[in-house]
């Protein structure tokens, strides 16, 4: 994982890296603009996926994360600590509750299982409330 500051293979951060994918030769500052005037109800799940994907600041990352719409898109990124909690906090479904309980057990980001842990309480108390489960 490249998130670790002591890592000799993180990879340094530039506001403008070399890319052959449209929005990601763009600054941060045009990049975080081009997420946020994105609509709600929008079509650009791959190329948010694309910058989830890419090497940019972990902050570009998260706000991307945030905007897609298809939370399972995100689990391939479940192991980043950035990305992680952003994915599980977009878990409502009572299928999404194994998923929480894998990710609790198997993460080694602290943030990530707290995260994963408070969004497991919110869907069994979900299900308490409407009698459809423990």
């Amino acid at each position: 994982m490249k998130d670790d500051p002591g890592d000799p293979a993180r990879e340094p951060w530039s506001q403008r890296p070399e890319s052959s994918h449209r929005l990601l030769g763009l600054s941060d500052d045009e990049l975080l603009y081009w997420i946020e005037a994105l609509p709600a109800e929008h079509r650009e799940d791959r190329d948010l996926l694309e910058i989830v994907r890419s090497r940019r600041h972990f902050f570009i990352r998260q706000e991307a994360a945030k905007r897609i719409t298809n939370a399972s898109l995100l689990k391939d990124h479940a192991g980043d600590r950035h990305i992680g909690q952003i994915l599980v906090r977009g878990m409502r479904r009572a299928e999404d509750a194994s998923y929480l309980q894998r990710l609790i057990s198997e993460t080694r980001h602290l943030e990530v299982r707290k995260a994963a842990e408070v969004q497991l309480q919110l869907i069994q108390q979900a299900l308490a409330e409407h009698g459809t489960g423990s």
